[in-house]
C-alpha cells in the first residue's frame, strides 16, 4: 500500500497543467502526470475519472451555489436579478483560482473535443438556474430565457476576467456585465435598478 500523499489532488492539477501546456492534451498521458505529481496513477484515478476531469473540477459544487444563490434572492427579485446574483456567487467561488483558471482556459481554447465538453458543462449550469427559478414559481420560458442570459453574461465577464489587461475581480466584473446587458434591453435606468439590487 502506497503511503498517503498530503493535497494529492492539487499536486495532481498542477502537473497536469503543466503538461498540458507544454505539451499539449492530447499528447499527455495520465502516467506521466502521476510521474510529475511525484504520485501512482492509481492516485491519480482516486481523485479523477480520466485527464479530462481534471480540466472540469467542482460541477456539482457550482450547481449548488447557483441553486442556492436563487433561492436565496429576495422574493421581490425578479428572474434576471435572482440570476445575476447567482452568477456572481459563482463568480466569487472561481476567484479564489484565477490563475489555474487562466492555465485551464487557455488548454480548453486549444482542443475542440475540450470546448465541447466545456460547452456541455455551462449549458448544465444554465439549467441548474433554470431549476432554481421554476421552483421559485418563475414559469417557463422565463426561467429558460434567464438561465441562459444568465451563462451567456458569465461567459462575456468570464473572458473579460481572463485578460491580461484586467485588474478587476471576476464578481464585479459579472455586475458590470449584467449592468450592460440591462442597458441594452432597457436603457441606463433599467442598469441603475440591476445595480442598487446587486449591491
Amino acid at each position: 500500500m502506497g503511503r498517503w500523499e498530503p493535497n494529492g489532488r492539487g499536486r495532481l492539477e498542477s502537473a497536469a497543467l503543466e503538461l498540458y501546456t507544454e505539451r499539449g492534451f492530447e499528447q499527455t498521458t495520465v502516467a506521466e502526470i502521476a510521474k510529475r505529481a511525484g504520485l501512482t496513477e492509481r492516485t491519480f484515478f482516486r481523485h479523477f475519472a480520466d485527464k479530462r476531469e481534471v480540466l472540469f473540477p467542482g460541477g456539482t459544487a457550482l450547481h449548488d451555489v447557483l441553486i442556492r444563490a436563487v433561492a436565496e434572492s429576495p422574493e421581490s427579485a425578479a428572474p434576471i436579478q435572482a440570476t445575476a446574483a447567482a452568477v456572481e456567487a459563482i463568480g466569487a467561488v472561481l476567484q479564489e483560482r484565477r490563475e489555474f483558471s487562466r492555465q485551464r482556459q487557455a488548454v480548453i481554447d486549444a482542443n475542440a473535443e475540450l470546448r465541447e465538453r466545456e460547452l456541455i458543462k455551462l449549458a448544465s449550469l444554465a439549467a441548474a438556474i433554470t431549476g432554481a427559478l421554476c421552483e421559485r414559481g418563475v414559469a417557463e420560458p422565463a426561467a429558460n430565457l434567464a438561465g441562459e442570459t444568465g451563462i451567456a453574461v458569465f461567459r462575456v465577464a468570464f473572458r473579460r476576467w481572463h485578460d491580461d489587461a484586467n485588474t478587476k475581480e471576476l464578481p464585479r466584473l459579472v455586475r458590470e456585465s449584467f449592468g450592460e446587458l440591462t442597458v441594452v434591453v432597457n436603457g441606463d435606468a433599467g442598469a441603475a435598478a440591476m445595480s442598487d439590487h446587486l449591491r
